[in-house]
């Protein structure tokens, strides 16, 4: 398949150097969205890592912050301490609900995150109390187009956050037909193929997984190993 692109893109000068020049990057083609703007600030590409070392060294617009774990403000002050871009900060909502994830959610705001996202199974409940207490946009994960979507807007949701691996470019499908407006973040997989069949499908903005720092860093150690051993076969025929 190839992109091909409507329009001319404008030449960007760009400034790095050696120190910074070995990011992670995202894939080009999510400059096809239209992006978010919160707060006056357009949000295309979302990194999707907890890793301190990948929060650090990236070029996304945005960094979402959830985990498999019990939200924890320690972990929301850390990751937004560090990132030089705006946090979506994971909230709890499956585990942790009710008024101990509306604390969670006040804490967040109140460390400097962007945007709060709360898990699928949160129940609307859970969502009114956060919205009760918060001024940012509570984001709510979507996993499948059979969830209750009208409630969950109903209750407070902004944005959504649609994860429903295969079935994601069905369920942005869905929801944009029903909501021609509401902003839609979804992950578009791993290829530029399938991250334009999103963005054509209605999402706004696009979370990009990157490879595991232990994944990168073989890459390097690699590079490394093979310049040692050609390093080591040029002595030796120069000998």
């Amino acid at each position: 398949m190839t992109i091909q692109h409507k329009k001319e893109r404008k030449y960007v000068p760009e400034i790095t150097s050696p120190l910074r020049g070995d990011i992670i990057k995202m894939p080009g083609v999510i400059a096809e969205c239209s992006g978010i703007r919160i707060y006056g600030k357009r949000i295309k590409s979302i990194i999707f890592t907890t890793d301190a070392a990948q929060a650090i060294n990236h070029n996304a617009d945005a960094l979402i912050a959830v985990y498999p774990f019990t939200p924890h403000p320690a972990i929301t002050s850390a990751i937004i301490g560090i990132s030089p871009v705006p946090v979506f900060a994971g909230v709890g909502g499956g585990t942790t609900g009710g008024k101990r994830c509306a604390q969670i959610a006040m804490f967040a705001e109140s460390q400097g995150a962007v945007g709060l996202v709360v898990n699928s199974p949160t129940t609307l409940e859970t969502i009114r109390d956060i919205k009760a207490v918060v001024d940012i946009p509570i984001v709510c994960t979507i996993v499948t187009e059979y969830m209750d979507i009208e409630s969950r807007v109903e209750a407070g949701v902004q944005i959504f956050n649609v994860s429903g691996a295969d079935r994601t470019v069905d369920i942005v499908k869905s929801i944009r037909t029903r909501y021609p407006t509401i902003p839609i973040i979804a992950t578009g997989g791993s290829t530029d193929e399938t991250i334009l069949r999103t963005i054509q499908a209605g999402a706004n903005a696009i979370t990009y997984t990157p490879p595991t720092s232990a994944q990168l860093f073989k890459l390097k150690m690699d590079k490394y190993r093979k310049m040692a051993q050609d390093e080591y076969e040029s002595r030796h025929q120069l000998s």
